[in-house]
């Protein structure tokens, strides 16, 4: 599934209060810093689908001459949406869908982010939040 014109806001238990940039862990990259780049690099480029696919075969090394196979074999089984994004919980960045489904990021604690959650003309949906338990 993808939406078209909304925005994914931070999930309402993430920590972050400004935009951190997704760094790679032990010289590997992390499925946070590869959907950061991707989405960084070309706002409005990719569908979610896209990214995720991109996502899954850069962290994955892969390489195949038949990407329409390998795709249709990734999404045999169902995938989360992007409200479930490290991007979303943990990095403090909210995410545009356009009309036609396309993504952009933006941090926070930026002056566009602000302009997405007050305009009337587009969906809000909350980034999912973590699974942390409470412990009384």
């Amino acid at each position: 599934m993808s939406y078209k014109n909304t925005f994914i806001t931070i999930s309402e238990d993430s920590i972050a209060t400004s935009a951190i940039v997704p760094v790679p862990r032990n010289n590997k990259p992390t499925i946070a810093s590869i959907e950061y780049d991707l989405i960084k690099k070309h706002p409005y480029e990719y569908t979610q689908a896209d990214v995720q696919f991109k996502t899954y075969m850069l962290k994955n090394r892969l390489d195949s001459n038949n990407l329409e196979e390998l795709r249709e074999q990734f999404f045999a089984k169902p995938k989360a949406c992007f409200r479930a994004s490290p991007l979303v919980k943990k990095y403090g960045w909210g995410i545009h869908y356009d009309q036609n489904g396309k993504i952009a990021i933006y941090g926070v604690n930026s002056e566009e982010y602000q302009q997405f959650l007050h305009n009337d003309e587009i969906q809000k949906r909350k980034g999912i939040r973590s699974k942390r338990q409470n412990k009384s």
